[in-house]
């Protein structure tokens, strides 16, 4: 999901977006695609190029940034157009791309079944990270809680809804969470609202299953529940404008506890944004949704065995460690396969379930449903 409107930068890499002076489809190149945000852009070009290019001497790794998911949409298709006329797709590897993407390109033959490919470090992935095997997982992101342990003790912080629910009752003012049109921490915060009013059962929640009456029926008593809370938010009922601007409440100390990206948190908890006393946990009867994000590389890629190489480089645990400690991510890996001092570190937040809710006609009827009957005096335009 493309985040740059509301990510926090890990730092700027100098030239990282400007298109390497390599050609395309040189032998040893692997010539990569993204349309992640800016810190993900780095975080290749700092930490992921250099080791694995100290690591093969004489392989070089091409980073581009494709734009936007429309602009990796038009180089899978060319790589899709390849494939007819036994031409170079001039594209190895794509970072954050769906590989049920182009329309007919796994049928056509277009995208690596990884799980047959014979990578080492592929029996390490997450099991909940594990889609259709043309996607590779690598890194995720999940919306857990961030709250300030200087006025929460650590021993006291919500660890289910039911407990989250009573806390916030208990201490009025002291916590709120974004529209859920205006970033994900904020959009989730209402989405496990909306579990917890359908027995927490995610597969309820289908991208093909909306209708108007379903929609009804499911949303309604999570209103009833978002509505009771409101007056315990902050202000009475205030709404942040997006995922930074609830960073910056608790950054502040205005408020005690936010839901949060815990990329975005990480990220705010390395630069100083947030104060290192930031306490994160999740949720363990029902975690917040999230989900992760993809490698794909087409099956008729100039660099295809260079290609898989990096891929399962990627799966090391030098590699999955960094993606906690440097881009503030979860690991795609089981935490079995980080280090023993990052898993003690991170325990708090390693999630036992990553729920991933449908966009769509469901998240119309979100949008809508909250603004006309959660918080009726708020402007969705504004």
């Amino acid at each position: 999901m493309k985040r740059r409107d509301f990510m926090i930068a890990a730092g700027t890499a100098a030239g990282a977006l400007m298109i390497p002076r390599i050609a395309f489809g040189a032998e040893g190149v692997i010539d990569w695609y993204t349309s992640s945000d800016q810190n993900v852009m780095d975080f290749w070009t700092n930490v992921v190029k250099p080791k694995f290019e100290a690591a093969n001497p004489g392989i070089t790794i091409n980073l581009v940034d494709g734009g936007d998911n429309a602009g990796l949409q038009a180089i899978a298709e060319r790589a899709l157009a390849a494939m007819q006329t036994k031409s170079d797709p001039q594209a190895d590897f794509f970072e954050g791309f769906d590989a049920r993407q182009p329309v007919g390109a796994i049928d056509a033959g277009l995208w690596t079944d990884i799980s047959a490919a014979g990578l080492s470090n592929y029996s390490r992935i997450n099991p909940l990270a594990l889609d259709i095997p043309q996607n590779m997982p690598y890194r995720g992101s999940q919306v857990l809680l961030a709250y300030d342990t200087t006025k929460l003790d650590p021993a006291n912080a919500p660890k289910t809804w039911a407990d989250l629910i009573a806390w916030i009752k208990a201490n009025p003012g002291q916590f709120i969470y974004n529209r859920p049109n205006k970033g994900g921490s904020g959009g989730n915060f209402v989405r496990r609202a909306i579990y917890e009013a359908n027995g927490n059962d995610p597969t309820k929640f289908q991208v093909d299953n909306f209708t108007a009456e379903a929609g009804e029926a499911a949303l309604t008593p999570a209103w009833d529940i978002l509505k009771d809370l409101a007056p315990s938010l902050f202000d009475g009922g205030a709404y942040t404008s997006g995922n930074t601007q609830s960073i910056q409440l608790l950054g502040q100390s205005a408020v005690t506890m936010i839901p949060a990206w815990s990329d975005q948190a990480l990220s705010a908890i390395a630069q100083g944004v947030l104060p290192e006393t930031t306490g994160l946990v999740q949720l363990s009867d029902l975690g917040f949704p999230g989900g992760f994000t993809r490698l794909t590389i087409p099956t008729n890629a100039t660099n295809h065995a260079l290609s898989l190489k990096l891929a399962d480089f990627v799966l090391s645990e030098e590699i999955q460690s960094a993606v906690l400690t440097e881009l503030g991510g979860f690991p795609g890996v089981s935490w079995d396969y980080v280090s023993p001092e990052l898993r003690e570190r991170f325990k708090d937040v390693i999630p036992a379930s990553i729920p991933v809710f449908p966009g769509g006609d469901w998240e119309k009827a979100i949008n809508d449903g909250w603004y006309r009957t959660v918080a009726p005096n708020v402007d969705p335009n504004a």
